[in-house]
């Protein structure tokens, strides 16, 4: 059983940054940085069982919601639509290519002679989660594999004489400690939020970090019981912010103050602008706003920018205090 979302303690900009994914899964991702023993592959696992199920083919490998959108590889025994829980899937590292793209199926090339495809992480993270713990520590072949799909979309293998291809659209989670290493620039620039967590440094919100985690070991049933309608309040929110989300506005000021705000901080490119864009009115949509305004992209400002700093020599300050700086500044 799974430690509900609802009753995590603090961590706010990493609860806020997951639940904006939830909402609109375009945003691209979270990458959370920070100690060791913070609730980042608690938070993670909480939010898969937090969503709403997803209705899929019984028989796909891929999740796929519909029989026409079935790969024409995939063999099905039963067609049904079942109702399933949204999948979070672990890629560890040391992790092979083909344990992530999928590859030959050596025991049906063996007993039966025929080429069949044994479908890997990629296919199963399908319209859910991919969640990657150390992602900084990833081996370079593996993180070329991953920007290639989150480009595309796509997972495409072509190798031992099969040329499949399956959808591979997830959310891509990634967590890691700063202390380890840096992640690779082309990788971070993927996520399309960023997230640092901390140690508590309140006495009393570490005395009911310890109280809550002992009550769910000794009885995980019990503490999901009395943490059941704070979960489905939140799961109905989530619900209701990914239905009002395609009418939720943000109007020409809104566009303005983000392109302000990224020229203000010298992000490259256009990916800071749409991030800021489609986090603001994600967070709308889940707080019942009809349009997105100021308030919300101050908000999700250094969520949206603060990895998408260049390196400043001369100015020694965090990026979260220059993301910090350049609201207080371009939407003062």
């Amino acid at each position: 059983m799974t430690y509900p979302f609802a009753a995590i303690v603090g961590q706010d900009e990493m609860k806020l940054a997951m639940i904006l994914t939830a909402v609109d899964p375009g945003i691209g991702g979270v990458l959370v940085f920070g100690d060791r023993g913070t609730g980042k592959s608690t938070a993670v696992r909480a939010l898969g069982a937090l969503l709403p199920p997803l209705n899929m083919v019984a028989g796909c490998p891929c999740n796929s919601a519909s029989a026409d959108a079935v790969p024409d590889w995939v063999t099905l025994a039963d067609d049904k639509i079942v109702s399933r829980p949204t999948p979070v899937v672990d890629l560890p590292l040391g992790v092979t290519e083909d344990r992530v793209t999928g590859a030959l199926d050596i025991e049906t090339a063996l007993t039966r002679g025929e080429k069949a495809f044994q479908p890997g992480l990629l296919a199963r993270a399908n319209r859910g989660y991919l969640y990657i713990d150390e992602i900084n520590l990833l081996e370079d072949h593996v993180v070329d594999l991953l920007l290639d799909v989150a480009q595309s979309g796509e997972n495409v293998v072509e190798r031992e004489g099969l040329s499949i291809r399956h959808p591979a659209r997830f959310v891509l989670v990634g967590s890691g400690n700063p202390e380890e290493g840096e992640l690779r620039p082309q990788l971070l620039d993927r996520f399309g939020l960023s997230v640092e967590v901390g140690s508590p440094s309140e006495i009393s919100d570490r005395i009911e970090v310890i109280r809550r985690r002992d009550a769910y070991d000794r009885d995980p049933a019990a503490f999901a019981d009395k943490w059941a309608d704070a979960q489905n309040d939140l799961r109905a929110r989530i619900v209701a912010g990914r239905s009002a989300l395609p009418a939720t506005e943000a109007g020409d000021d809104v566009l303005h103050d983000c392109a302000a705000l990224c020229l203000a901080l010298g992000s490259d490119g256009l990916r800071g602008e749409l991030t800021l864009l489609r986090a603001s009115r994600a967070l709308a949509a889940f707080e019942g706003a009809a349009q997105a305004t100021r308030d919300q992209l101050r908000r999700v400002a250094p969520l949206a920018l603060r990895h998408r700093l260049r390196r400043d020599p001369l100015d020694e300050a965090g990026s979260t205090i220059r993301v910090g700086r350049a609201v207080e500044e371009v939407l003062a």
